[in-house]
């Protein structure tokens, strides 16, 4: 049986998930980022969670190269921040708080909960390449995340 795609995309918006924007460089050293909501924890011990990105992505050639990325999760303030990095614009970082971790990612300073990781594994998973990233160091903000329905 063949899907509707738009019709499954749907469907799958009637589960309310987060919003992510995920952060790295590219091989000039440019900021690349993305809006994702396909985040989710993998494990506990070692420290690993996941998400993905679409192959048909601006930044995928970026992030399949990169060795640290950092994953935002967004506050129930930062709708603007989450279409802006989910268009094309050429240069996202170029209006925002920013600042590089110690291994190079880039770090917005406004968030929920920030994870800086190292790319442990990548996997195919159909059109998207599913990023599980080990989680080094972590930033919590008290503040009521971003959600997504439908």
């Amino acid at each position: 049986m063949s899907l509707d795609q738009r019709q499954f995309r749907d469907a799958l918006g009637a589960f309310p998930t987060g919003i992510t924007v995920v952060t790295a460089k590219d091989v000039d050293g440019k900021p690349v980022g993305a809006t994702a909501n396909s985040f989710s924890s993998v494990s506990l011990d070692p420290p690993l969670v996941l998400w993905s990105v679409a192959k048909t992505a601006n930044c995928y050639n970026a992030f399949m190269k990169a060795k640290h990325f950092a994953i935002h999760i967004l506050h129930a303030g930062q709708e603007n921040i989450s279409r802006l990095f989910a268009t094309k614009e050429a240069d996202k970082f170029a209006n925002l708080q920013w600042y590089e971790s110690v291994q190079g990612a880039p770090l917005l300073a406004d968030f929920s909960v920030r994870f800086e990781c190292s790319t442990e594994n990548l996997y195919e998973g159909g059109d998207h390449i599913i990023v599980v990233g080990r989680v080094h160091e972590m930033s919590v903000q008290e503040c009521e995340p971003l959600g997504f329905y439908k």
